[in-house]
């Protein structure tokens, strides 16, 4: 039995060698198990490289696959940190809000 498995958008802009693999072979593997996909997943993660899992199917999923290969998509919040942080240094960080100078502005439409 097939163990069918897609390549999530998170995985592979997470972890350059995931985005690679579906360069060369698209966005959908075939493993004896999952078992081996797990193992797949394993390797594409190791060396310090970006963390990707094997995430089962929904059971209400209407899809064909048995699982996704997945990763956080978002920063984590020490890198979002850092980042905000350098922009300040820059001198660029303009994220907080500013208050109007008077309370009787309006807006012109």
């Amino acid at each position: 039995m097939a163990y069918l498995v897609e390549i999530k958008p998170s995985a592979r802009k997470r972890n350059g060698d995931v985005g690679r693999a579906v360069n060369r072979e698209g966005s959908t593997r075939r493993f004896e198990s999952r078992e081996r996909a797990e193992a797949w997943a394993d390797e594409l993660t190791g060396g310090g490289r970006d963390h990707v899992w094997i995430k089962a199917a929904h059971p209400q999923d209407q899809s064909s696959v048995d699982g996704y290969l997945v990763s956080r998509n978002a920063r984590g919040k020490l890198e979002a940190a850092y980042d905000k942080r350098r922009r300040r240094l820059r001198g660029g960080d303009h994220s907080q809000q500013q208050g109007l100078d008077d309370g009787n502005a309006s807006l012109d439409v």
